[in-house]
């Protein structure tokens, strides 16, 4: 159990607070312009690579900044093959690249800019006008979670660009050098592949080269990233020319026959689709026409009527790059980002459809945070109160499709309350009439049980008589679909209307959880088993979660919040490593004397798993905590890898011992009991 952490801010982040306050994505200067040092210990961010010198010496592995930047979530195994349909690929653009984004292990504006509608797409680039642009990993972590391939860009482009082709492709050999350097990068750091965009003109005789460097990088990544993509962009063309043909043709075909698919430029005309694939052949869904969000000159106008480009793409079965969708937010769409945001990708989905599904595979948790808030909790206890930002916190992302009463009931994510389990919660509010419910799709996807029993586990909190209950959608062999009711009290949804009708009524048990002491309303832990043989059938599939809302007496309003949800075949949950089995670290320890009574601590902390290292994957991520006798215990931050830094922490004179503690987390949203965890301990 974790107590009231949040009354003991013994500690603070001076300078990370004073670099996040002061950095401004605008700004002419950024982290990584001289006098940066990156070998030297600091706070851990991503950035891009500038020029070749740096490129080909690898220095960004002796960097300070690498271990923190390798991506910690990998592809699912059934995400690895692209879909023989249209696909759809997102090119982030926002504000240059590397804004709220770049700190690594997070910063303080709970505002930031994030994308939780990944069930629409298949694959996300990341892009900003350097040379090598290198995805910070919180952007893989959240892709990957949700099956989604992220690819880094390579980019040259007007004059300066023209002089670093010369170099780059001045030989066969110097083609092939750079083209591998770039596929160590992504294999190391973890992402799948590579978005070639050469928007300069070239001599003629440096094109082969290009070519060799097209195909050679194509080959390695294949190699050593099972689906790994690397995709064109058209912009030169085969003869040299700086030409945008807005279509694949015989002047840019040559290069989309070298590696795995074409980004069309967005000024396309209506035909052009249809010309396009015409020439691509059997490969028509590897090219994808290009759609300007901001609307320049892009067919349809972008923005609002994105959709109508998508649309013609649908029709004509070919797929689509929707660049910088960011625009939601850099144009400050009402009536707040949230709503802007969610109505924008609803417009997507109802154009394009839903691209991907989960649960594939159990356990499955979230808890429905996108990457940003207010307050983090940890088991209904919260930890941290002050603002807070980074996607790698992003688990699961629900639909929140209203089936019943959606001209009434709204579903949100609401990151400004006190969560249950991390920075969000589903927050489920309207007006419900008499003897009716809400039907909310949380999830679609494809478990197969086999002869398993399910375990459930979710948390709620409820004002006056609003209830809320579980409802799983089972496909069994004979093509029947059967939906069990998880509820502490079924008589309410039984006597209220439903979409569904239940076919099987589950039980579960509820018990509060560590209620917080900035609130009246507590969190209430419910659990509940669905037997192996509950279901008459055999080889049953999981393919939907939704959750049910109504009233227990007459009708009214209604507000309920939904904390997590974790579906598992183990009712115990991941067994943890003893303390012992960890071997933990502390490096670069510095200490820096202040005039105000304390003294400012600086040091990296590291962990690892010894013999036992193969269970790590069951860990998603990792809590940071310190403690100090007379000050308590406070929460630091969390990290994906295996290693933390911290920065300038203030340490009053008085102490003399700290203790660092690391709580593992699984899969399944369990967090270790901070008694049984590893542990540092520095002398102060």
């Amino acid at each position: 159990m974790i107590k009231s952490m949040v009354k003991y801010p013994f500690h603070f982040f001076k300078s990370l607070i004073h670099l996040l306050s002061n950095s401004d994505a605008s700004s002419d200067h950024r982290p990584w312009d001289p006098p940066f040092d990156p070998t030297r210990p600091a706070i851990p961010i991503s950035y891009p690579i500038t020029d070749l010198d740096a490129l080909e010496s690898r220095s960004y592995f002796n960097s300070f900044h690498f271990p923190f930047n390798i991506a910690s979530v990998q592809l699912p195994p059934d995400s690895v093959e692209l879909p023989a349909r249209p696909r759809l690929l997102v090119c982030h653009d926002m504000k240059g690249g590397y804004t709220d984004d770049l700190w690594v292990q997070g910063g303080n504006n709970a505002e930031a800019y994030a994308i939780w509608h990944w069930h629409l797409m298949d694959v996300f680039v990341y892009f900003s006008h350097y040379l090598v642009t290198l995805p910070p990993p919180s952007w893989t972590n959240a892709a990957h979670t949700h099956g989604v391939k992220v690819l880094g860009t390579f980019l040259t482009e007007w004059k300066k660009g023209a002089e670093i082709c010369k170099r780059l492709l001045a030989t066969k050999d110097s083609a092939q050098m750079y083209a591998e350097r770039l596929a160590e990068l992504a294999t190391v750091l973890g992402f799948d592949g590579w978005l070639i965009n050469i928007e300069n003109k070239l001599a003629i005789d440096l094109i082969d080269n290009l070519k060799e460097f097209v195909n050679h990088l194509t080959k390695i990544m294949h190699s050593s990233v099972p689906g790994s993509l690397v995709i064109w962009y058209d912009a030169t063309t085969i003869e040299g020319k700086l030409e945008w043909q807005d279509q694949l043709n015989n002047k840019n075909k040559p290069f989309f026959d070298l590696c795995d698919g074409i980004f069309v430029n967005y000024t396309w005309k209506k035909e052009y689709p249809k010309k396009s694939i015409e020439i691509a052949g059997e490969r028509k869904h590897d090219v994808y026409m290009g759609i300007d969000v901001f609307g320049r000159n892009t067919y349809g106008g972008g923005k609002w009527n994105t959709n109508m480009a998508l649309d013609l793409l649908k029709k004509e079965s070919v797929s689509s790059a929707m660049f910088a969708p960011g625009w939601v937010y850099e144009t400050e769409q009402g009536p707040d980002f949230q709503t802007a945001q969610n109505r924008w990708w609803g417009l997507v989905e109802k154009s394009w459809g839903v691209l991907q599904s989960y649960p594939k595979q159990l356990p499955f948790y979230s808890n429905f945070e996108q990457g940003h808030g207010y307050h983090i909790s940890v088991n209904g206890s919260q930890v941290n109160n002050n603002p807070w930002n980074n996607m790698s916190a992003q688990f699961f992302q629900p639909f929140l499709i209203v089936l019943e009463d959606e001209n009434t009931m709204q579903a949100s994510i609401d990151f400004k309350d006190i969560p249950y389990n991390g920075g969000g919660s589903i927050m489920i509010e309207g007006n419900l009439k008499q003897g009716s419910s809400s039907l909310i799709q949380l999830f679609s996807g494809y478990v197969p049980l086999k002869d398993q029993s399910v375990y459930i586990s979710y948390s709620v909190k409820s004002e006056g008589e609003s209830a809320l209950a579980i409802c799983l959608e089972f496909s069994l062999a004979t093509k029947e679909v059967v939906h069990a009711l998880i509820t502490d009290d079924e008589l309410p949804f039984l006597a209220n209307r439903s979409k569904f009708a239940y076919d099987i009524i589950v039980k579960s048990e509820g018990s509060i959880a560590n209620a917080s002491s900035a609130t009246d309303v507590m969190w209430v832990l419910y659990k509940a088993t669905i037997s192996s043989d509950t279901i008459n059938s055999n080889c049953p599939t999981l393919t939907g979660i939704y959750s049910v809302s109504t009233l227990k007496s007459s009708a009214g309003m209604y507000s309920t919040s939904l904390g997590h949800l974790t579906v598992s075949f183990t009712k115990e949950g991941i067994q943890f490593p003893f303390a012992k089995d960890w071997k933990v670290e502390g490096r670069y320890v510095s200490w820096f004397p202040s005039d105000d009574g304390t003294r400012t601590l600086r040091l990296k902390i590291i962990w690892l798993l010894g013999e036992m290292k193969n269970r790590t994957y069951l860990f998603t991520k990792y809590n940071i905590y310190v403690e100090t006798s007379g000050f308590g215990t406070s929460y630091l931050g969390f990290a994906r890898v295996q290693a933390f830094y911290v920065s300038d922490l203030a340490v009053p004179n008085e102490v003399t011992m700290i203790k660092f503690v690391i709580q593992p987390c699984g899969n399944d949203g369990t967090c270790q009991e901070l008694s049984q965890c590893p542990t540092y301990i520095l002398n102060a």
